[in-house]
Order: structure tokens, then C-alpha cells, then sequence
């Protein structure tokens, strides 16, 4: 981590009431400064002392409920250090709540930059980047404070918006109940407490344990994971298993979805629900047939099904013939108005994403493509991929690099360098100890996207 000399601890008022320093004006020390905003939200900054004039501000990927929450700065030590010695100001903030805080998230990570030009003076230019929850707090910010930032940057972020990441967090779930468990009466959402949910989760646990005991469960284990686009290689302990090695596959995804259950299904989403007052997401009228078929898994899914001797015709049918499970219309507004996009991007922004991940697949690029082209800014927008498994394993020569791309776009104009080959070499560059693994990529179309780019995806519940 880089030297920092100095340490001081500020409040908000003391820092408002300092008189502003330009850049060159900034003292000949390494800075960091730590502090708690107005809504009780607490702030890092480090600045050093050859700052560049730049400052980037990260927002950090969600943090659960009962989980300590201090501000971060950056994504990791490493790339913090290797950021501070070319000269970069890093700050943000711990955002006043834990959970789906995007309401909280957004006017801090403000105060937060308010804050830092109070004390260091006006920055040459702000980068907004994140990863994960964070690339939406970065997106948000980007699209309804363009005039704070000169660019964004989100990393394996969660583009598709809080609505269609709802439902596509019922659709596994949905799957798995109605095919493995449909007598158990597990309740998938309007979960009334942590408590609650908990119960939910460890059912559904129990059942998906039972279930990869045998080829008929692993075969629904499966279908389930392709509605949630679950990669079968999705996390780098795991061997990457050969092309056509279903069953290493589905072993990789059945680790997938027990954790999706464990946390997003039921935990998490009681804590959503809570916030939006209702149940935010709905498959009324979802055809679950069409979806497979678009998968990238449909393959994967057919061979587990003839392997285990089970209609995939028959289950497909008794999907379709489930009751299905309606939103509350209320919530599905709040959502929408706190946490989907509109696609109206003003500065220029560089998505990047592993192609293995399992939290936030990597199809929710192709959403919120869908959403900036709708907008009008797909100009503004690039997409770039890192062949890897897992949530934002991302080396930090690798984030590194897509920083410089992201500067090179907003300082000509164009985007150059930014090609997988052009992004490798900025990597090994920046860091010639970490990985460089950028891939032509093009992900497939997210399975059931919702943004307000769109009037007719509000229609549909």
C-alpha cells in the first residue's frame, strides 16, 4: 500500500469551513483524510502528494445487512498502490446504510466529492468507477450527474438495473420449487423478516442438496442455472471444465446456485422488498421455454436430460402451467425510479466484466446495451471482457488498464486502445505482475431486461 505520511481525521464542517486548494497548492505530503458525512455515512480519501489532478471516486459492491461497512477507496490494495504512485487522488464513501442502498449510495458518494474539493480544491477532472452493486451506484451517477464527472467506469457491475436483477433472481428459484419441490409451499418473495427469509433459504438448500444426489435433480439443477445464464465454470478455484463436460459443468453451477440461494433469493431480497415496500418482481406472463432456448446452456441442459432418461418437454410444460407470481406495482415503481436506467449517458463510459461470473452474469452488458442504445448514447458506451471465472476477479493491471482507456476516450474523443490486445498490453504495462486476460467477447441478450429506456418492459407485469 502507498506511504502515507499523514493521517488526519476530520469532520464534514471543518473540512466545508477550510479554505479550497488548487491542486498545485496541495501540500508536498501524502494525505489521507477520514471523516463522517451528515448522514452519518463515513469517507476515506487519499491523496498524494504529486496528484495528478485527477480524482476517482469508488463506489463499493453491496454490503449485507449486519456486515461492517467502512468507506473504501479503491477495489483492492494493490491497485490502490499502484494508483496513488502514478499520482491518482482516490476517495469514497461507506454510503449511511447497508443493503440495496442505492438512495443512500448516490447523495454520498456527492457529499463525498463535495467534501474532498472542499479540502484539496476542484479537480481537474472526476472518474466515477465501481464494481459490482458499485457499477450501478457508477451508473447512476453517470447518468443523473454528468456534469460532476468527466467519465465512468463500472466494473462487473450490476447494469442491468435493481428490476431486472429481481427477476432474474426469481426465475431460478421459481424453477427449482416448481420442478424439485412443488408441494413445500417455500415462499419465493413478500419474505416479512430476516427471519423469514432465512427459513426460505435453508429449505431451498436442503432441497437443492437432495436434489444433486440424483441425475433427474442435477438434469433440473441445470435448466434452473440457464434461466439465471449460470456459467459452468464461474469461480477460478474450479477447474475449468472441458467444453462438452456436462457434469463438471452442472457441479460448477449447483455451487453457483447454492450461494445465489444462501444470499441474493431470500436474504437479500427480503432486505430489497423492505425498501421498496413490496415485492419488486414478477414472471407473469414469462414464457420459460423461449428463455432456454436462448440460453448458451440449452445444450448443456438437453444432454443432462437425455442422460437422466427425464422430458425436458414435460418439465418445460409444467413450468408453463405453475401459478405464477405477480409484482406489487408500488414496489416495481420505487425500483424503478431508484435503481433501472434510462440510458441517457452524457460522458463517456467503459464496462468491463468477467465472461464466468455467476452473480451478475456476464449477459447483463447486453441489457444495459439495449438501454444506452434505446437512450441514445451507445456512442458513449463500450464493453470489454475479461476471460475469467468468478465476480470481479479482476487483476489489477487489468482495471488498471481500462482506467487509461476510459482517459485516453475522454481526452480525444475516440475511443483508441481499447480493443482486447490494446487493453492486454496496458495491463501487463501497468502491473507486470498481475494477469492480462481481455477476450473478443459478445454476450448473449439478457434473458428478461427492464429499463426505462423502454416504456413496454413496465407493461409486462
Amino acid at each position: 500500500m502507498h506511504r502515507i505520511r499523514t493521517r488526519t481525521l476530520v469532520t464534514v464542517a471543518a473540512l466545508l469551513l477550510a479554505a479550497p486548494l488548487t491542486p498545485a497548492a496541495h501540500a508536498a505530503e501524502d494525505t489521507r483524510v477520514e471523516g463522517r458525512l451528515p448522514s452519518g455515512a463515513t469517507y476515506l480519501m487519499d491523496v498524494p502528494a504529486d496528484w495528478n489532478g485527477t480524482v476517482l471516486l469508488y463506489s463499493h459492491g453491496y454490503t449485507p445487512a449486519g456486515v461492517p461497512n467502512p468507506a473504501r477507496n479503491a477495489p483492492d490494495d494493490t491497485t490502490k498502490s499502484l494508483l496513488l504512485k502514478k499520482g491518482y487522488a482516490l476517495i469514497g464513501s461507506s454510503y449511511a446504510t447497508t443493503g440495496w442502498a442505492v438512495t443512500d449510495a448516490v447523495p454520498d458518494q456527492l457529499a463525498t466529492l463535495d467534501t474532498f474539493t472542499a479540502r484539496f480544491g476542484r479537480a481537474g477532472r472526476t472518474i466515477a468507477w465501481g464494481t459490482s452493486y458499485g457499477g450501478l451506484v457508477t451508473t447512476a451517477l453517470a447518468e443523473r450527474h454528468a456534469s460532476r464527472l468527466a467519465g465512468s467506469l463500472s466494473m462487473c457491475g450490476l447494469v442491468q438495473g435493481g428490476v431486472a436483477n429481481w427477476n432474474s433472481t426469481l426465475d431460478p428459484v421459481f424453477a427449482l420449487r416448481t420442478l424439485l419441490a412443488p408441494g413445500s409451499g417455500i415462499p419465493l418473495t413478500g419474505l416479512p423478516s430476516t427471519t423469514a427469509a432465512t427459513r426460505a433459504s435453508d429449505a431451498m438448500t436442503a432441497v437443492l442438496t437432495e436434489a444433486q444426489r440424483t441425475a433427474d435433480g442435477r438434469a433440473r439443477i441445470a435448466l434452473a442455472a440457464a434461466l439465471h445464464n449460470i456459467p459452468g465454470w464461474n469461480d477460478p478455484a474450479q477447474p475449468r471444465p472441458a467444453p462438452t463436460d456436462r457434469d463438471a459443468q452442472q457441479s460448477n453451477q449447483y455451487q453457483a446456485l447454492v450461494g445465489l440461494v444462501k444470499f441474493p433469493a431470500f436474504v437479500w431480497r427480503q432486505e430489497a422488498e423492505s425498501r421498496a415496500g413490496g415485492n419488486p418482481s414478477w414472471n407473469t406472463g414469462v414464457d420459460y421455454r423461449a428463455m432456454l432456448r436462448d440460453s448458451p446452456y440449452l445444450k448443456e441442459v438437453e444432454e443432462l436430460y437425455t442422460k437422466a432418461g427425464l422430458s425436458l418437454k414435460s418439465d418445460l410444460d409444467t413450468l408453463d402451467r405453475a401459478p405464477r407470481i405477480r409484482a406489487d406495482r408500488n414496489a416495481v415503481d420505487w425500483m424503478s425510479r431508484t435503481s433501472a436506467f434510462t440510458g441517457r449517458l452524457a460522458k463517456p463510459q467503459l464496462n468491463i466484466h468477467t465472461t464466468g461470473d455467476a452473480l451478475i452474469p456476464v449477459q447483463s452488458e447486453s441489457a444495459y446495451r439495449r438501454t444506452a442504445t434505446a437512450g441514445g448514447s451507445a456512442p458513449l458506451l463500450r464493453r470489454r471482457y475479461v476471460g475469467n471465472a468468478g465476480h470481479c476477479t479482476f487483476s489489477p493491471g487489468e482495471q488498471i488498464a481500462a482506467l487509461h482507456a476510459l482517459e485516453d476516450r475522454i481526452s480525444s474523443g475516440h475511443w483508441r486502445g481499447s480493443d482486447p490486445a490494446a487493453l492486454n498490453s496496458r495491463g501487463r504495462q501497468a502491473d507486470p505482475a498481475s494477469p492480462a486476460r481481455y477476450v473478443p467477447y459478445l454476450p448473449a441478450a439478457y434473458p428478461r431486461p427492464y429499463d426505462r429506456a423502454h416504456p413496454a418492459d413496465g407493461q409486462r407485469k
